[in-house]
């Protein structure tokens, strides 16, 4: 059998992504390392710092919350068959599709005071974009969950709470995971929402923008290489962590 020359073309097209990908990650890694110095004063600047913490914590949290919420919701879509489900389907990506700088205004609209300037404004900007992709997540790991599982298991005697925490959710475990980090990594990134919401406290997102236009791209660069190696760190070991729990 000759080459599947079809291939090679398909791969071809496909690695100009991979290499758009990579090339400014691969750039932006070997300039900083040519300016170790400025990496050692960012490193050490209390600001910077705070800056990180704050994204980290906040972004964690967003996740969870999402989890917490999305995780039942995602169950229901799965399960149940009801009036109105494509809307509520549709109304879940709805945040996907609207320009983040228009979601702080919505959230600035809607709260007002309640969240301007505060770590509440900040989760609530990055719950508002990041609550999908946990929520479809779930959805997606209970419908891989043969129903006929939690059949048998209420024909036991086992109530439909027992039957969602001994069968459905630790088979729907590993798409569960995946939700919550795909909702942190997408609240890490989150910046227009936040710049319109909650200025300060400052996170690590907001600074990078702030540090460009008040001192240049050489004082900006170090924090967002701190910023993708803390992201991208985290996001591969849990994505490892993931891939171990599913052998």
């Amino acid at each position: 059998m000759g080459r599947d020359y079809a291939l090679y073309f398909f791969a071809a097209l496909g690695s100009f992504l991979v290499v758009y990908i990579v090339l400014p990650i691969v750039t932006i890694f070997a300039k900083q390392a040519l300016d170790f110095e400025m990496l050692v004063k960012t490193v050490h600047d209390p600001l910077v710092l705070e800056a990180l913490r704050n994204s980290l914590l906040t972004a964690t949290a967003t996740a969870l919350i999402s989890l917490f919420f999305g995780v039942p919701l995602g169950y229901i879509l799965a399960r149940k068959d009801f009036r109105g489900k494509n809307f509520v389907q549709a109304i879940i990506d709805v945040p996907v599709v609207i320009p983040h700088s228009v979601v702080g205004i919505m959230l600035l609209v809607t709260f007002s005071n309640a969240i301007l300037d505060s770590y509440k404004g900040i989760i609530a900007a990055m719950l508002f974009v990041s609550a999908p992709f946990a929520i479809n997540s779930a959805r997606d790991g209970f419908l891989a969950v043969d129903e006929k599982l939690e059949h048998v298991a209420r024909t036991l005697g086992a109530s439909r709470i027992r039957t969602f925490f001994s069968i459905s959710l630790p088979m729907a475990l590993p798409s569960i995971a995946s939700g919550g980090i795909m909702a942190w990594a997408r609240s890490m990134s989150e910046v227009g929402a936040i710049l319109i919401v909650a200025y300060y406290p400052k996170t690590a997102q907001i600074l990078v923008m702030e540090y460009f236009n008040n001192y240049g791209l050489r004082a900006s660069r170090p924090i967002s290489v701190m910023l993708m190696l803390i992201s991208l760190s985290i996001f591969v070991f849990l994505r490892w962590l993931i891939g171990r729990v599913r052998e």
